[in-house]
């Protein structure tokens, strides 16, 4: 009995221990399923560490769609510069060979396994490369590998159109210029910063345009996820700059000035034609101009456009300016008689002429006519100090026009306090100042549009990606001179090729009118001179003149006399004239009495 009754005991004792594990181990398994639903809540639904904001991360994807640059046109909208889009194709070796296989969406979005073999032999056929080469430059651990350079758009897209893992594509803008050095010291070239010279440099920001994006998420198994958010941000092309150059004329005008630089045995030279009423640049040739395709093949100094960036005394086409100052003061008329000896002093400073000569009776025309550096000085001398730097300054030497060429030059004016004895009268004739042949031109363009000077004008137009234009507009003129003036001026220039000065001057059915200019050149060490600086500016047709030609020439061989630019301007400006169809001159020409 007592057996039986230790027995129960036992039993009992085992059964409650039982139902005590059993309870404990009920609550460690609802314990750990507490867990389970609460991280599965903090993954799902809070995330406080941002778990599956780094999942998305590590799933997410991006390339940029790259901008294309926009072109550079001329006036009538032929192409200068554009760029063509290639790719380089590109692997990741340990990506592609971490498996045998890979899965890829065929055209209608069937999912299939692809084996790495046939994936290397697909590509081989695309890219026409052997497929033996393609599986060595993906073998083994490399990170990056070119597998072809240069390829063009269709070909990268049947590349990536393969969905190979580890291959993919990198954009590379090829600039090309179609009409090589025609007006490449204008247009300029790129380098891997973008533009470098020309107004691929100046106009870079509307050139280059805003690049694009595309983000979006893959599956383990490399493959875009179709449902995820995937974003687009679309490219925005460069604008299309038109110049208001034109390229037949500039090529005209190129081959024009180097064969002239030739024949002179020159270092130099450039042609620049004007619109007189606009400011419209249609040519500015240099004689040595770059090829953008290959600028390394061009000297370095020779790449630029001098026709802005040279600062050159002008000599004596500076006279036009005196004439300009001393006629709208009031000092002088254009038939006014003056006595010109052999040499004039004044204030100790003694000068003479280019040529010797005994008392001469001459007009104030004849003076300029005959480009009598003492008349000039006679006349001159009534401005004071300032007046003379007032007009030289009007008329917009010593400041920059503002053109969008690099290394503009804005010429050496000096203060009047800082003249010395003979600068302030050698001003007068165009020594002791110096200018680009650009702004030269643009003091014979405000005499041409009656007083008035504009800003050179190089752009035409931008014209952005979605097709809208947007003209570029003519900055407000500036009254130099009253119209009564630079009429007076223009009688005077005129005269000067059908009286005097430049008779060699001549354009068969035109009236055409301008002035020589012969400066001494600085050496360049500053110290002294070693040449001349030759040239001729004129404009027709003079009853109411249309352009301006600039034909400048830096130290060409020869005497003073031997060196005219009259040949040269006659031949750009009858082919400038004929080109736009300037109607022949109907009156007959100005020949303002040059003595009495």
């Amino acid at each position: 009995m007592s057996g039986t009754t230790e027995l129960k005991k036992s039993c009992s004792v085992s059964f409650d221990v039982g139902r005590k594990r059993l309870r404990i181990g009920i609550g460690l398994m609802l314990t750990c399923l507490a867990i389970i639903a609460g991280r599965v809540i903090i993954v799902q639904v809070v995330d406080p560490g941002g778990l599956s904001s780094a999942a998305d991360v590590l799933r997410t994807q991006s390339s940029v769609l790259p901008a294309q640059r926009g072109k550079i046109v001329d006036s009538r909208g032929v192409v200068l510069a554009e760029s063509v889009l290639h790719y380089d194709i590109v692997g990741s070796a340990r990506e592609n060979s971490a498996s045998k296989t890979f899965s890829r969406l065929d055209p209608s979005g069937v999912k299939q396994k692809v084996s790495r073999e046939t994936g290397i032999g697909e590509l081989a056929s695309v890219l026409k490369l052997p497929a033996e080469e393609l599986n060595d430059l993906l073998a083994g651990e490399g990170q990056f590998a070119y597998l072809t350079r240069s390829v063009e758009p269709e070909v990268e897209s049947a590349v990536m159109a393969l969905q190979i893992p580890g291959v993919t594509s990198r954009p590379v803008e090829h600039r090309t210029y179609p009409l090589g050095p025609v007006a490449g010291s204008i247009v300029g070239y790129v380098n891997e910063d973008g533009g470098a010279a020309g107004v691929e440099q100046t106009l870079n920001e509307q050139l280059k345009g805003i690049d694009g994006s595309r983000t979006y998420q893959i599956g383990a198994d490399g493959i875009i996820i179709p449902t995820t958010n995937n974003h687009l941000t679309p490219a925005v092309d460069g604008q299309t700059v038109k110049l208001t150059v034109d390229s037949d004329l500039q090529f005209y005008c190129q081959k024009a000035i180097a064969s002239q630089v030739a024949a002179q045995g020159a270092e130099y030279g450039n042609i620049i034609v004007v619109e007189a009423k606009t400011g419209k640049i249609r040519a500015m040739a240099e004689s040595r101009t770059v090829d953008p395709n290959d600028p390394g093949a061009t000297a370095p100094q020779d790449r630029g456009a001098r026709s802005v960036t040279a600062a050159l005394e002008p000599g004596s086409t500076e006279k036009a300016v005196t004439a300009a100052a001393a006629i709208q003061e009031g000092m002088v008329e254009p038939l006014e008689p003056l006595v010109v000896p052999p040499t004039y002093s004044v204030k100790g400073q003694v000068f003479s002429d280019s040529f010797v000569h005994g008392t001469l009776q001459r007009t104030f025309a004849g003076v300029i006519g005959e480009s009598l550096n003492t008349g000039t000085v006679m006349v001159g001398e009534k401005l004071s100090r300032q007046q003379r730097f007032d007009y030289l300054f009007k008329f917009g030497i010593g400041q920059k026009t503002g053109i969008p060429i690099p290394g503009e030059t804005a010429g050496l004016l000096a203060a009047p306090e800082t003249w010395d004895a003979r600068q302030e009268f050698s001003v007068l004739f165009g020594q002791g100042v110096s200018q680009s042949p650009l702004q030269t031109a643009m003091v014979f363009q405000t005499l041409a549009n009656n007083g008035v000077r504009l800003q050179p004008q190089l752009i035409e137009s931008f014209t952005g990606s979605n097709g809208v234009v947007n003209e570029s507009p003519q900055a407000p003129g500036a009254e130099v001179v009253s119209p009564e003036t630079a009429q007076k001026v223009r009688d005077i220039l005129e005269s000067v090729v059908t009286e005097d000065g430049a008779k060699d001057v001549k354009v068969a059915g035109y009236r055409i009118g301008g002035k020589t200019g012969t400066a001494e050149a600085v050496a360049a060490n500053g110290r002294g001179f070693d040449g001349y600086t030759a040239s001729f500016v004129g404009m027709a047709p003079m009853e109411d003149p249309r352009y301006v030609v600039m034909v400048n020439v830096q130290r060409p061989k020869g005497d003073i006399y031997g060196i005219s630019q009259a040949g040269v301007f006659n031949d750009v400006m009858g082919h400038v004239l004929a080109k736009y169809e300037v109607p022949v001159s109907n009156a007959p020409a100005v020949r303002l009495p040059q003595t009495y």
